[in-house]
Parts: structure tokens; sequence; C-alpha cells
């Protein structure tokens, strides 16, 4: 994918970044960003720029947290897991030994 150029004009400070990504999901996570930062000023009434930018990556960063420990596999799940797929296995091979169990 070819570079995209991106000017961020946020908190008072101006800037461009450069990245591997398509330029409609880099003002995607522009706008979300956006929308977190107005939801911190008008939560918290900081107006602050490095403290609500500070704030907003802070939550941003336990929102990440939470949904990558809801994804990560717990050590009893994966325990589960290969339970079921070795009992499957057992099945498949009786069915193949014994076909008249397939009927």
């Amino acid at each position: 994918m070819p570079l995209s150029d991106l000017r961020l004009d946020i908190l008072g400070i101006s800037f461009s970044i450069t990245a591997d990504e398509d330029p409609a999901y880099l003002e995607e996570i522009l706008n979300q960003y956006r929308k977190e930062v107005d939801a911190i000023q008008k939560n918290t009434g900081i107006k602050d720029p490095l403290k609500t930018a500070i704030l907003t990556g802070f939550l941003l960063c336990d929102e990440i947290h939470k949904l990558r420990c809801q994804a990560e596999p717990r050590p009893e799940d994966t325990e589960a897991e290969k339970r079921t797929l070795n009992l499957i296995a057992l099945i498949d091979k009786a069915l193949e030994k014994n076909p008249a169990l397939n009927e």
C-alpha cells in the first residue's frame, strides 16, 4: 500500500504524519480521536491540551487492554478445546473402524 499523508490539527497543535494506511482509514481514526478528546473535555472539564491528550491516551489504552484480554484465550478455554478435539478424533476413529455406527 502506498504511503498516505495526514494533517493533524488537534488540541492546538498542527503537524503531518505519513503512514502505510488508506487515507480514509487515517481520517476515521483521527475523527474517533477527536470524539474521544471532546468527550474527555466535556466529562472532566479539563481544557489543558496536554492533560487532555494524556488522559485520552490513557483511557484509549485502557479500552485496548480490555479488548485484548477478552480476545486472548484463557488457559481453561484452551484445555477444554484440546479435550474436545481429542474426543472428536476418538469418535472419528471409532466411526472409521465401525462404519455401521454411521447409520
